[in-house]
């Protein structure tokens, strides 16, 4: 007996040391491998410290390693960028890709089907993905257009960025984000199924839009300047609901942003344990300590305080007359709020609104968040660490680091002294993928 569990013993041990010498895993193939020579690298804003003379190896669609030095791939597998400054692809906080404003907006809605809104998206993704964004966060579009829309890109199907989604706005009776504006009998045919009212019939809201598959749960605490009412800007939601709201949003594992003009919905919301804030246009000092002591972000949009400006006060205005007041009111506000916010120490997150002013031009947010007291390199961290932290994606994208996706645009110029560079992005790849070349 001793000599047969010997024998075993023996046999496992074998058997064991096998394994452990086993080769580990073949090299890749170095056709599969790509080479990006990068003249000046700015690899993770967060430091500020931009390299010289550095090449990305990328594998399977991520960064594998960075070298110092221009190494060459084989035949077609190296990018030469020697002459750029290369950052990580950009992230925007907030768009909505499937619409865009213009004087025929309000018929649209009317005649344009859910297949349609979801095509017309993958144009305006493309778009996006050429101007440098490799990832947005959509916020506020018909369910079946934006999900389809997500998988679609995420499969490779179509072309666009990365879409981080909410589907439909949860919005009160009435408010921001119902069916305003038209016959009572077609209501229940374009109302949303997240319209809700009272905290039960909100939490109910929240479950449908995860059962629906967002990825996020966006709000309208308050009124909104391109709602066609006139309700104002102020707190729709009660404190009540506001609360139902987040513990529903929070138990489900979803973060929640809302809609904000109103310093009584911003201050409403984020007392209840909010964690973000689009627009914020009238925020206030207590909205700051609110901010900062829930370690909330603030997305100001200023893209689209300037373009509802600019339309409202132009002489082809095509906003209806309750559109065009609320938005000579808010939109020459929202300068001077980020200038608070900023100056206050809230964390920023890069959003535009884009579908309010036109998509591929989201860069323009840069200039106007410099001209809010934000240094370019701090406006860049907004639209790359800062918006990855804010969508929970900080280990996917953010910065160009081993392991991470090869997300990463290129510019001429540098964008640390002149940030308008990055409206003149000359190279695009996402995902290992090159969408774009000089």
């Amino acid at each position: 007996m001793k000599r047969i569990a010997l024998a075993a013993a023996v046999a496992v041990l074998a058997v064991t040391s096998a394994g452990a010498q086993a080769p580990s895993s073949p090299p890749p193939n170095p056709r599969d491998v790509m080479f990006v020579q990068a003249g000046r690298l700015l690899a993770d804003p967060a430091t500020g410290r931009v390299e010289t003379n550095k090449t990305l190896v990328i594998l399977n669609g991520r960064v594998s390693e960075i070298r110092d030095g221009f190494h060459e791939g084989p035949e077609g597998r190296t990018v030469d960028l020697r002459d750029s400054f290369v950052l990580p692809g950009l992230i925007d906080s907030h768009v909505h890709i499937t619409n865009e404003q213009g004087p025929g907006r309000q018929l649209e809605r009317f005649t344009k089907t859910r297949s349609a809104v979801a095509l017309d998206g993958a144009g305006y993704a493309w778009k996006t993905l050429q101007a440098g964004f490799t990832t947005v966060a959509d916020l506020g579009a018909p369910n079946e257009s934006i999900f389809a829309l997500r998988e679609a890109i995420a499969k490779g199907t179509i072309q666009g960025p990365r879409i981080v989604a909410s589907g439909s706005s949860v919005s009160p009776h009435g408010g921001h984000g119902d069916a305003n504006s038209m016959p009572d009998e077609l209501v229940e045919h374009f109302r949303s199924n997240s319209v809700c009212s009272g905290p039960d019939d909100c939490r109910r809201a929240v479950r449908e839009q995860v059962r629906s598959g967002a990825d996020v749960i966006k709000i309208t605490s308050t009124g909104g300047v391109l709602s066609v009412t006139a309700a104002g800007l102020n707190q729709q939601f009660s404190d009540d609901e506001l609360k139902a709201i987040v513990e529903a949003a929070h138990s489900m594992g979803r973060k929640i942003t809302a809609h904000a003009h109103g310093a009584d919905g911003i201050n409403s919301f984020l007392r209840a344990g909010g964690d973000s804030i689009e627009h914020g246009t009238y925020l206030d000092q207590e909205s700051i300590k609110l901010f900062k002591k829930n370690g909330a972000y603030l997305v100001p949009t200023l893209m689209a305080g300037d373009y509802v400006y600019r339309v409202a006060s132009g002489p082809n205005n095509f906003f209806t007359p309750a559109q065009t007041a609320k938005a000579l009111e808010a939109g020459p506000k929202m300068l001077d709020m980020a200038r608070r916010a900023h100056a206050g120490g809230v964390k920023i997150a890069f959003g535009t609104d884009t579908g309010v002013s036109a998509h591929g031009d989201n860069a323009g947010e840069f200039a106007l968040l410099v001209k809010a007291g934000m240094t370019p390199l701090q406006a860049i961290q907004a639209a790359t660490v800062n918006a990855a932290d804010h969508l929970r994606l900080s280990g996917e994208i953010g910065t160009l680091q081993p392991g991470k996706a090869a997300d990463l645009i290129a510019v001429k110029g540098d964008p640390l002294s002149d940030v308008t560079e990055l409206q003149r992005v000359g190279f695009v790849m996402k995902g290992g993928k090159v969408h774009k070349r000089p």
